[in-house]
Formats: C-alpha cells, structure tokens, sequence
C-alpha cells in the first residue's frame, strides 16, 4: 500500500486542485499550468523549428537572398536557382508531399503537428509564457492577479505584457512580408516609411491576427476556427497512437490521504494535473476529444505524480485503442494498408521532386507555330510556314543566343540569323519563316524538324524543340 510521506507532494496536488478549479471556470479563458518532462521538451525542440520562418529571409546566397518568392516577377529563387511559372509542378508536388505526411502522422500518431508545429500553437505557447512570467506561472495566480485591484506594479506588468506580444506579432508580420522581397531592402523601406502599400497591408493582417489569436483566442482557434480539428477524426483507426488514460488501472479513482490508498483503489488519485496543464483544458480521463491536440503534456503531469506517490509510470500514456481496450499490440507500420498508401504517395513526390530538381533547365523554350494560315504558297511555288520561338531565361547572367534548324533539307529560314541577347528572366519571341520548295525535295502533309538554340557565351546551355512543317 502506497502512502504519501512528504508534505512537498501534498502541496503540489492541492495547487493543481486549485489550478484546475480556474482551469475549468465558466468564462475564464483557459490557462495552463507548465511542467517539466519529456514531451515538454520534445516540444520546446519541435518549437525552434519556427526560428526558420524568422531567420530564412536573412539568408545570402551569392550576395542575393537564398529564398525569395518574387511574385511581381514570377520568380522563386532557392539558393541560386531560379524557378518559373514553367517549374510549378515541381513546387506543387512539394506541396503535395507535406500535405500527404500530415494525414500520414495523422494516422500515426494523431495531431501531432498541432501538438508540436502548428504555428497557432507554437505562438499561443510562447505568447503565454510571456503573460506567466508577468502575471503568473499557474491558473490560480494568474487568476489572483487578474482580479487584484489595479495597481502601478499591475499596469506596469500589463502593458508589459502587451507590448511585448504586439512586438513579436508586428515581426511575424514583417517577416512574411521579407520572404516576397529582399530582407534588408524592406526593412529600410519600412524605417523611412517608403514600403509598398502590399507590405502594410500584409504587416498590419498578420499583426492583428497573430496578437489576437496567439494572445486572447488561443485555443477557441482549435476549437472553432481550425478545419483540421474538424477532419482529424477520419485520419484514425484503431492502430492510432494518441494520449489516453488507462481507465483499467486508474479506476476507480480515489483521493490519496496519510494514510495510503485503500486496497481497491487505481492508481488515479484524481490530482486533475493532467486538466490543468492541458492547453485546451479538455480532461483526457474521459476519453479522445475534438481538443486533444496531442502534445503529451498529460503525460508528463501524471508520470510526474506517479513518481511522487512512487507508483509506475503510464497511467496516461501514448497508446492505441487496440492496446487499451482489446489487450492487442500495435500493428506494424509496414503492414497497415493506410500508411502503405500514404507512404507510397510521398515517395512518387519525393522521386518526382528528385527528378524535376535533376533535371532542372537553365532555360524555356517554346516554337508556337501560325494557325492561321497553316501554310503559305509563295508566287514562285515554295511553301512557307511561321513560327513563333520563345526563349526564357532562368539564368542570372545576359544570354547571347542563335536558333537554326535540322531536319529540313534544302529549307529556307529568314529571322533567326542574328544573335539575340535575353536578359535574366526575360522571354524574348522571335519570328521565323521557313519556306521549302516541293520540287526540290520529296515532302509529306506533315514533316518532323527541329528547331535548337544554343548560347554563344555560356557552355553547356543548350535546347531544342520539336516542330512540323505543314504542305498542302
């Protein structure tokens, strides 16, 4: 029989019970108390993940921003590549394999990434890191100090507070605004107040939503906002692994006195830490719910009383439906016909992005030829045909270029004899006629040829497209 011999544990469970009570309170907004633990750690790690967003746009690569979405040219530069408008497949499967590893985890582990990256979550935590510092670390200080009389040392800590949070939701605004223009140029543009109008626009949605949703909705965002929230449930089977309480070992429950628990007690002393540090203030003793975000933190707040009352570990725990109410052991990954599915996805994307980054063309081109007319009759009896030769250059240097033609014997082409520079992402169309005589070679309706360009100031860059050559 277990018994509670120190006063440090009795302490600490009557401040949960209290922090539970504001916790739970009707109208009160949910404020949750830390602890320390593992999965506390795991998500301040998960968390600096975001220091990317903020550090990204100060990236130099050949004294030019790393990644830059250069919308009003059409441009995405990734160090030192350039991708166009013709190249979007290769950032639309990107897309497509971030969004298929979400269901992926999804079906894994849960909302894993509300736990641990969802940036709502990752700026609410940091946002009321903030306010526990000034106005209280736990829901019932936070509490006391929310109904203490006003005060200079309240105002000051307040607007402390505030200030702070309009700080770094006014950054998270600038720095959106410095991944579609150069870092360093916007912010001399936002000093002297030169900025394009966009960039306000765009500082002053992201401030107020940031301020607004991270500082006072929190986690009403997850609960009604979120269209996640709302599909999670069809991402899980029984193989899902997600925060749950073991109601076989914890029930029935009972509060642990000096003198022990009594011989038919669980293990549930019904501390309600696990409430009071949730972040959406749901109650994982009653079973999955739309808030379960799950981040672990319940199980960090009761492994930590289990330790204490010197009691195993894993009262509440990561764990499947199978594992809790059919005594059954996971599945393997390998064999669950829904990972397969999801895996196999990602992999066609991850080749595909493979194959369009290896394969990645310095340059565009295209030969669009006259529709109408399809062909010409010249007087003197040859046939004409028009083309139209667009070459795109996805270089940062000027190309010096000269198109030709193959395939065509004895063919006549006007416009393409001189050299033509196109500047960096700029696509230059020329104009070229190509006429042949009928009596001078043997033609068909439709003949093959070629047309090639290749630049005569850069080795190695080289393109050629396929064409016909219509008769009557």
């Amino acid at each position: 029989m277990t018994k509670l011999s120190d006063i440090p544990v009795s302490v600490e469970i009557y401040d949960a019970l209290a922090d539970w009570q504001v916790h739970t309170g009707e109208g009160e907004k949910v404020v949750a108390r830390r602890v320390k633990g593992r999965f506390r750690t795991l998500k301040n790690y998960s968390m600096s993940i975001w220091l990317i967003y903020f550090l990204g746009p100060y990236l130099r690569w050949d004294d030019h921003q790393a990644v830059l979405f250069d919308i009003p040219n059409q441009q995405f530069h990734l160090f030192g590549m350039t991708l166009y408008p013709q190249d979007i497949w290769v950032l639309s499967l990107t897309l497509l394999f971030f969004a298929i590893l979400l269901a992926a985890a999804t079906s894994i582990a849960g909302r894993v990434f509300c736990g641990y990256f969802c940036f709502q979550t990752v700026w609410t935590d940091v946002f009321t890191f903030i306010e526990g510092k000034l106005e209280g670390n736990t829901p019932s200080k936070a509490h006391k100090f929310k109904n203490a009389q006003m005060s200079a040392n309240k105002a000051i800590r307040k607007g402390t507070k505030h200030i702070i949070w309009l700080s770094i939701a006014v950054l998270t605004g600038i720095t959106f605004s410095a991944w579609f223009m150069d870092a360093y140029q916007l912010w001399s543009e936002i000093v002297t107040l030169q900025a394009p109008v966009p960039v306000w626009i765009a500082m002053g949605i992201f401030t107020f939503f940031t301020y607004w949703f991270a500082g006072f909705m929190r986690e009403q965002v997850c609960f009604w906002l979120c269209p996640y929230a709302r599909l999670q449930g069809v991402m899980y089977d029984q193989e899902t692994v997600l925060p749950a309480y073991d109601a076989v070992r914890g029930e029935p429950r009972g509060k642990l006195s000096r003198a022990g628990q009594t011989e038919n007690q669980g293990s549930c002393i019904d501390c309600k830490l696990c409430v009071a540090v949730c972040p959406t203030g749901i109650d994982i003793r009653k079973g999955q719910q739309e808030g379960c975000i799950t981040c672990g933190l319940c199980i960090d707040a009761c492994d930590s009383i289990m330790d204490k009352i010197d009691q195993p570990r894993g009262l509440i725990r990561y764990a499947s439906y199978k594992e809790l109410h059919q005594g059954k052991t996971s599945v393997n990954l390998l064999k669950r016909p829904r990972v397969l599915v999801y895996s196999s996805i990602m992999m066609l994307s991850v080749v595909g992005i493979i194959y369009g980054f290896a394969s990645f063309s310095p340059t565009f081109f295209t030969v669009t030829p006259e529709r109408q007319p399809l062909y010409v009759q010249m007087s003197n009896g040859e046939i004409q045909n028009k083309y139209t030769l667009k070459l795109l250059n996805k270089t940062n240097e000027t190309l010096n270029v000269r198109y030709r033609i193959s395939g065509l014997d004895n063919a006549n082409v006007e416009g393409i004899d001189e050299v033509i520079s196109i500047e960096p992402g700029k696509m230059v169309p020329t104009t070229a006629l190509v006429r042949v005589d009928p009596a001078a070679m043997s033609l068909n309706s439709l003949n093959d040829f070629k047309f090639t360009v290749e630049a005569e100031n850069a080795e190695n860059i080289a393109d050629s497209y396929n064409a016909v050559f219509i008769v009557p």
